[in-house]
């Protein structure tokens, strides 16, 4: 099984209607190619980690740089991991405009101070981080 997180950002920032777009879309790909993973958006900027075999994970992966929605794709890590992280998420996701979100079935809040769990991967620690530099009201 392999990982990887990138990040990126939104050619415009994103209204609560066009991440939900996004996110049913990605759970559909996700799900054809038993993907899964987490998508973190804060203020124009995206984290993502997705997992999965190889294969599958570039197909996605590929995808996803192509996309027109984004731009400044960085891949800040990639690698094995023997069991999967995110297990039960096609995409869980989390914004900081939660207000609409919360009602998106998958929509974890970062406010609560568990919300990935308390795996120390690095990508959860990634995700973490990236919630908390972004002042989502994420404890430690």
């Amino acid at each position: 099984m392999e990982y990887l997180v990138y990040v990126s950002t939104a050619k415009k920032f994103m209204s609560d209607a066009e991440l939900l777009d996004l996110l049913q879309a990605a759970r559909i790909k996700n799900a054809e190619h038993n993907v899964t993973g987490m998508l973190l958006y804060s203020e124009g900027t995206f984290i993502q980690a997705l997992e999965g075999e190889k294969e599958n994970l570039y197909v996605i992966y590929n995808a996803i740089t192509l996309d027109s929605r984004h731009r400044n794709i960085i891949l800040m890590v990639s690698g094995s991991v023997e069991e999967r992280i995110f297990s039960n998420w096609s995409m869980a996701f989390a914004s900081v405009n939660a207000d609409v979100l919360e009602l998106i079935e998958g929509y974890l809040n970062p406010s609560n101070s568990n919300f990935i769990g308390d795996n120390n991967h690095a990508t959860v620690l990634m995700l973490k981080t990236f919630a908390k530099i972004n002042m989502l009201p994420l404890s430690f």
